[in-house]
């Protein structure tokens, strides 16, 4: 609902007094007030509904597509670098955060709990996927990773406030089930160590969009910022002993670090402000799926049938949640009304 008093001020008074700037024009409009009820005034009260917070979410979905679409080139890229995972992660955090400087304003570092938590979860969730796509297959890593919907479910009520809903539940279900039939010709039980650390990340995951979710009043770039920096710390014992990389490496690695991880959590950082945390896991599911697209498109290896299904589940099933969502974001929002 918009004030009084550019109402008053277009029409030029408000129930028979002058409007101006001055002191004493606000102190008679106030007595005015205190007089006589608003119903009995002959200007009406304009109300208007959230539109805005409909808008800045639908919007939002579409930046956290977006990102998606970012997070995806990591498998192309990140196969191009001759390097260790731990230098790559490692590398890669030093350029996304020089560029997430580069491009955030009126960043904050006040180190309060939230923040340090969020960098964390950051840190702990890259470097623990990188090791466990080392230590067993990329179809097990994407996976166990993608158990961070469940876990941000399960927590999320406790932490935020927002508590799953039974679409959300039947959309991880799905999520789930489809990706599985997606890596079903890849998946392996074996690697017993990689598995498990890919679960942590999964929890890190859940962790760091919690803690990120946390800072929506604020500003939760901050916390990508750090954790970036700490990837870099961690791996940069790798990076000292790694061999000097070729100059498509060295455009691989760029693009790793502004694009892969920097512009797509510069993204990140402002969807989460009016999603949910549960949204912002599962709107990007669709990443594991684009990335052996990608790989597709570069060594034309055909994807076997199941692989097709599970991923038209996965789409389907994220589709229909944000179109969902997005509509009953709209029927809470309508246009503006006189009373």
């Amino acid at each position: 609902m918009i004030t009084l008093f550019p109402i008053a001020k277009m029409t030029g008074e408000f129930g028979g007094l002058p409007l101006d700037d001055s002191d004493s024009a606000r102190a008679r409009l106030k007595a005015e007030l205190g007089t006589r009820s608003i119903a009995k005034t002959r200007h009406p009260i304009i109300h208007f509904p959230p539109t805005r917070l409909h808008t800045a979410h639908t919007r939002s979905v579409f930046l956290l597509i977006a990102t998606a679409l970012c997070w995806s080139l990591g498998g192309v890229l990140i196969k191009s670098i001759d390097w260790p995972p731990l230098a790559v992660a490692g590398g890669r955090g030093f350029i996304a955060a020089l560029f997430l400087l580069a491009t955030s304003r009126a960043l904050r570092f006040h180190f309060s709990r939230v923040q340090l938590l969020g960098a964390l979860g950051y840190a702990a969730c890259t470097v623990t996927f990188c090791v466990a796509t080392k230590l067993t297959t990329a179809a097990n890593a994407i996976l166990l990773q993608y158990s961070a919907p469940v876990w941000i479910a399960l927590f999320g009520a406790w932490f935020l406030g927002e508590r799953a809903t039974r679409a959300d539940w039947f959309t991880i279900a799905a999520v789930l089930g489809g990706m599985a039939l997606f890596f079903a010709d890849s998946l392996e039980l074996a690697h017993a160590l990689g598995n498990s650390l890919a679960v942590i990340s999964g929890l890190c995951f859940a962790g760091m969009t919690i803690a990120l979710r946390k800072q929506k009043d604020s500003s939760p770039v901050e916390s990508i910022i750090l954790g970036n920096l700490l990837a870099f710390i961690i791996g940069l014992p790798w990076i000292i002993g790694a061999p000097a990389l070729s100059t498509s490496g060295w455009i691989a690695l760029t693009l790793l670090g502004t694009v892969q991880l920097g512009f797509s959590y510069w993204l990140y950082a402002r969807a989460i402000k009016h999603v949910t945390a549960l949204e912002t896991v599962l709107i990007p599911v669709i990443e594991p799926i684009l990335n052996p697209v990608w790989v597709l498109l570069a060594t034309s290896e055909h994807p076997s049938r199941f692989a097709l299904v599970g991923g038209a589940i996965v789409l389907t099933a994220v589709t229909l949640r944000a179109i969902a969502t997005i509509r009953a974001r709209g029927a809470l929002a309508p246009g503006p009304h006189v009373t």
